[in-house]
């Protein structure tokens, strides 16, 4: 069976990400392209300008595919945006036969879909938490089982429909055929969670340029689903008008922050040479209590002189992270406000797992446990082979979760409807829909 070719655009805030992948039988995903381009166009996920967004998201496509050394004919597209929403619903069905087959399934998931929502937006995920079975639950797949009523719980998450035409629209203009569309969020947590983390409870921020997504996962399930306008963006405007520097140069201290503050401070004298010096009397305790002082000074100076920012060779260390720490503290609290309001309950014993472009910030974990008052850590995207090193870093979770989604979801449209584009293809759903639903449950 020849390799099948899969192409994601990550259509982010500040980066337009793609990679290409082949895929075979038995194997991971392989990446034989990938390129990053500055996204324009884009404010907090939404496009404001769609002839610069076009350009933005083709400069991005055509770099990939000069290395891939071929043409994509489609794309599994993210989205993104503070219009995002999510609601927990049921479906129930009498099965048509007295054992469950992949109609059935289907006709359930509509009957959940059968949602009361604003005529303004569209549902984009339909995802299954559970199944149950003539009142039997935490079943993952009925496929083959015997019963005469089916039910499953589902995780519906809708958008805005402009928001999202506007998206499409984009990505047809330069000649892409659209297999789906995947909430960012949704396509971090399949490159970033692990089984155990979602079986436990988690939370999933995805901290971006210009929005914070958020989901919550319990009991092996996906919970709640949203996103905050606010991101990576915010805390550089922030250290731009504390430090007193351009936006261009914030960004640059951001990026470097964490090499910059391991960077080897001057040593100071060793307790042997100080007790020989003292014997000598070169060393008096006037002088080492002035050395202390120097020293506690020299901790609280990060050196920027490599970066060659004009007019500044140093910032305070303290300054910066308490700036950092005072944006990061409001996206949490926001994040927190959010879910409170949206009656989820979940307990999140496993914590917060933090990726996204401003995951990498110094201190973001210990400033996550102090607002959230549990455990967090930075989730680094796994599950691709080939060539991952440029995408290897928590900016690029989202572009490696739509391979992993397109992947495990091949010849299967049914669970979001795709706005009909040219050289559409439904053919082979049901010998494919067993194993898209082992692959599709969190």
């Amino acid at each position: 069976m020849p390799n099948r070719i899969i192409t994601a655009i990550d259509i982010g805030s500040t980066k337009i990400a793609t990679v290409i992948a082949s895929i075979s039988e038995a194997e991971s995903p392989s990446v034989i392209g990938v390129a990053t381009f500055p996204s324009k166009g884009l404010k907090k996920g939404v496009i404001v300008n769609i002839d610069e967004a076009i350009t933005a998201i083709a400069g991005s496509l055509e770099a990939a595919e000069r290395m891939a050394g071929l043409t994509s004919s489609s794309v599994y597209i993210s989205i993104n945006g503070k219009h995002i929403t999510s609601t927990n619903n049921k479906g129930v069905v009498a099965v048509a036969e007295e054992e469950i087959k992949a109609e059935d399934i289907l006709r359930a998931i509509e009957s959940a879909r059968t949602i009361s929502i604003p005529p303004s937006r569209e549902i984009i995920h339909v995802i299954p938490k559970e199944f149950i079975v003539d009142a039997q639950g935490d079943i993952k797949d009925p496929i083959g089982m015997t019963g005469t009523r089916l039910e499953v719980d589902t995780h519906i998450i809708s958008a805005t429909s402009s928001p999202l035409h506007n998206l499409m629209k984009c990505v047809q203009a330069i000649g892409l055929r659209i297999d789906d569309v995947v909430f960012a969020g949704w396509s971090s947590s399949g490159s970033v969670l692990t089984a155990t983390e979602k079986e436990l409870g988690v939370m999933l921020l995805d901290i971006g340029g210009g929005t914070t997504t958020i989901n919550t996962f319990e009991e092996d399930a996906i919970t709640y689903s949203s996103s905050v306008p606010l991101g990576g963006a915010n805390v550089t405007s922030d250290l731009a008008i504390g430090l007193k520097v351009s936006l261009e140069d914030a960004e640059k201290i951001k990026i470097n922050a964490e090499e910059l503050m391991k960077a080897p401070t001057k040593q100071s004298i060793s307790e042997m040479t100080k007790k020989r010096e003292r014997l000598l009397a070169q060393y008096s305790e006037e002088d080492e209590a002035k050395e202390e002082q120097q020293n506690k000074k020299a901790k609280d100076i990060i050196d920027i002189s490599g970066l060659e920012i004009n007019g500044k060779n140093t910032i305070s260390r303290k300054y910066f992270e308490e700036i950092v720490e005072a944006r990061l503290s409001e996206i949490f609290d926001m994040v927190i406000r959010q879910v409170e309001e949206s009656g989820n309950t979940a307990k999140l014993p496993a914590g917060v797992v933090i990726t996204g472009g401003s995951a990498l910030i110094p201190g973001i974990t210990k400033i996550a446990t102090k607002v959230f008052g549990i455990p967090a850590r930075v989730g680094m995207p796994k599950g691709l082979g080939g060539l991952v090193d440029e995408i290897s870093s928590p900016a690029y979770s989202v572009v490696q979760g739509l391979v992993l989604y397109g992947s495990a979801n091949e010849g299967y449209k049914g669970l979001r409807r795709v706005t009909p584009t040219k050289g559409g293809n439904e053919g082979g759903i049901f010998s494919k829909i067993k194993g898209f639903f082992k692959n599709l449950m969190p």
